[in-house]
């Protein structure tokens, strides 16, 4: 038979061209998706300086934040969509691989945070290999600088509450971190594909599309410390590229959830060794 099958891994393909509509439509569409992030992370520096953590202390109130979280979502979403209009392929909806794509993202999420700490690892020794930094300042700036990880959520219901624990492997990782950020995270790339064809509409042009979303991504986590927002940054990026490369949402939305599930793993073992 020619055509593949619906279990067969999925095969990386060029990007297509996003139809055409008014410019205007999605000027609106990529100030909506943007100033949407910014705000957010506006927010979230603003909430800095309180003891509570953005996210919720209780599983309730956890369920309420990430009800807020997708409703406010769902509508700058929907108002990008009334102004330009994409199609699913332009927003990369298709499921693409079948039962591939879960071990797929899982692998995506652990070669992303292999990734994030050879970067830092190769940066860190730059630096110090240059003269920039010493690796006694080098080593100040990282414990100073470390990821405000307590500014988003609260180490002791981690810790102590399962249900807690359990509604942030879940729901807070795979639906509002990996597939609300990974809808917007599309569609701004079709946004920045419609307004720069010229630029965006090759593989390469859409990779630095990828980067472009990223600084914006980065942007949008600052609360948790420029070292944090500088890591979202390239967390971003690498699941921008995965993406591209794969025309679908969905290895990145996996990849995502997988990435922030085992933080938060991860963030129950080290609460539970500061318990002890």
């Amino acid at each position: 038979m020619n055509g593949s099958s619906s279990t067969d891994p999925p095969s990386l393909c060029e990007p297509s061209a996003v139809r055409p509509t008014r410019p205007w439509r999605w000027w609106i569409h990529l100030l909506l998706l943007a100033n949407y992030v910014l705000i957010v992370g506006l927010i979230g520096l603003n909430h800095t300086g309180r003891q509570a953590p953005m996210l919720s202390r209780t599983s309730q109130g956890l369920l309420i934040t990430a009800a807020v979280e997708l409703t406010l979502f769902a509508i700058v979403f929907g108002l990008a969509w009334l102004a330009s209009r994409p199609s699913r392929e332009d927003l990369l909806l298709r499921w693409r691989g079948g039962f591939w794509i879960v071990p797929l993202g899982l692998g995506y999420s652990l070669a992303l945070r292999l990734a994030l700490a050879l970067a830092i690892a190769i940066i860190s020794a730059g630096l110090v290999a240059t003269g920039s930094m010493s690796l006694e300042s080098l080593q100040e700036f990282f414990r100073i600088n470390q990821p405000r990880t307590d500014a988003i959520v609260d180490f002791s219901a981690v810790r102590s509450d399962p249900v807690y624990f359990l509604l942030l492997l879940t729901v807070i990782s795979f639906v509002v971190a990996g597939l609300r950020e990974e809808l917007w995270r599309t569609a701004f790339l079709a946004g920045l594909r419609a307004l720069g064809p010229r630029y965006f509409n090759s593989l390469k042009g859409q990779i630095a599309a990828a980067a472009v979303a990223a600084v914006v991504f980065g942007i949008g986590h600052l609360a948790m410390g420029p070292l944090g927002a500088f890591m979202a940054g390239l967390l971003g990026f690498g699941l921008g590229t995965i993406m591209v490369l794969h025309r679908s949402i969905w290895p990145a939305v996996i990849a995502h959830g997988f990435f922030d599930a085992t933080t938060f793993l991860l963030l129950r073992w080290i609460a539970g060794m500061h318990a002890n």
